[in-house]
Parts: structure tokens; sequence; C-alpha cells
């Protein structure tokens, strides 16, 4: 008998996540597998051990890849090893990503080509190599890229960070158009003030975390475990005839 649950199980797919060391990364990965996927973890320095361990723990199959996806070789290297590891991937969740804040007039070229590079040309070309393996394959896909909330407002003293997110929500929607026709869905989270390394220091800042918090109708900072849910619904069944949408996971913070 088939339950209302069922269109959201993931048994028997394999995804890789990028970023997955901790934060949201581990925490869509822990989710994916928590609904029954296989999942290959990555992470720039080392395979995130503890993130394995976990997924391992629920009765899942766990590998790791290591890379720096500021360098333009490692997209393709990171899809072959992922799929050497555990088979044919299922889902792509591009999460990797770093920030740098600087005011935008004093914005150094350096940190504006790593966050490029990071946040917005290593997604497109992971996702053109899955894409054009499953096309080739006739097999369906699912693509969750990882926005921002900065997708949609400026922020302060992170100009390349805002134009790096913005650009995924963009690529989303632009993949999503092309795709669609190959029964491959690409979206894209759009995560609010989560308490992670990247926040780390505006919630040590007294003045600004009270300015968001206020903010907040929710009243919290964002866990990981927030973004878990929403992952792993665009990446079944369930969200089959949804694609090129940005969620936002916020706490209510763009509806203030």
């Amino acid at each position: 008998m088939t339950t209302i649950t069922d269109p959201f199980r993931l048994d028997g797919k394999r995804a890789l996540v990028t970023g997955a060391t901790g934060g949201l990364g581990a925490g869509m990965a822990i989710g994916l597998a928590a609904a029954g996927a296989d999942v290959v973890c990555h992470d720039i320095n080392a395979p995130p051990a503890e993130t394995m361990a976990k997924i391992e723990a629920l009765g899942r199959k766990a590998a790791g890849v290591v890379g720096d996806l500021s360098d333009r070789s490692t997209p393709l290297r990171v899809i072959d090893e992922a799929e050497a590891a555990l088979g044919p991937l299922d889902i792509l969740i591009n999460n990797a990503g770093t920030i740098k804040r600087e005011p935008a007039a004093e914005h150094r070229d350096e940190y504006w080509d790593l966050v490029i590079e990071v946040n917005l040309s290593s997604p497109f070309r992971l996702s053109r190599e899955i894409g054009k393996r499953w096309i080739a394959r006739g097999t369906h896909g699912r693509i969750v890229n990882v926005a921002s909330l900065l997708a949609f407002q400026g922020g302060i003293l992170v100009p390349s960070y805002s134009a790096s997110k913005g650009g995924v929500a963009q690529l989303t929607k632009a993949l999503a158009n092309e795709w669609a026709v190959h029964h491959i869905n690409v979206n894209a989270v759009a995560p609010g003030y989560m308490a992670t390394d990247n926040t780390a220091p505006l919630r040590r800042d007294p003045v600004r975390s009270r300015q968001i918090l206020e903010r907040i109708p929710a009243g919290r900072w964002g866990e990981p475990a927030d973004l878990a849910g929403a992952a792993v619904f665009l990446c079944s069944p369930a969200a089959s005839y949804v694609t090129g949408h940005v969620l936002v996971v916020d706490g209510g913070w763009m509806a203030r």
C-alpha cells in the first residue's frame, strides 16, 4: 500500500553534495540519506568524514571526493570520481560557496574573482557536466543550487557574494528552461539567516544580530537541518512538476 510520504522517498538514488563537511551542505546530505539516498560528499581539503559517518549510520552508502572548486579543472574530476565511487548520479546539490566581506569601493579583484568562480562558475560547470551525461543516458535528474536571500536583496559589504547568488538564481531558471524537456529538474533553495560559518561575524556582532533577529518572524537563526526538508522535496518525485523555482527558506524574512 502506498502512503502520502512515498513520493518524497529517494530510495535507490545517488547524490553528490558539494561543500558537505558542515553547515548547510552536511544538513542536506544527511537529509537526503534519511530519505533513502546514497551520497557522495565533497569538500575542498579532505573527505567530510563526520558527515559520511552520519550517512552510513542511517544505513546508506557514503563516499568522499576532494577538490578546490576555484580551479576550473575540478568540476569534471569531481563528477568522474563521484560516479566511480557510487555509480551514475541522479542528484546534484551545488552547495559549496565562499564569501568575502569588504566595502564595494575597496573590494579587491581577487575577492571578486574567487567568489564568482566558486559560487557561480563551478555550479555551472558541475551542472553542465552532469546534465550532459543525463541527456546522453536519457535518464531523469535533479539539480538543486544554493542561492541566498541576496539573490533578491543587495546586502552590505558583500558585492561579489550578492552578484554570485543573483547569478545562481538566474542560472537555475536558464538551465530549467533548456532541460525540462529531458526530465531534468533544476531548482534552487535560498536560505535565510542560518547559523553557519558564513554568518559567524554577524552573530558575533550584538547590534547586527539583534537587528536581524528582530526582522525574522520565526525569531531565531535557521539551522542546517531546516534546509534538509526543502532539499529532499526538490530532489524527490513529489517535485516532478517543479522546475526553475527558487524556494526561500528564511523563517519569514522575505515576508516581513
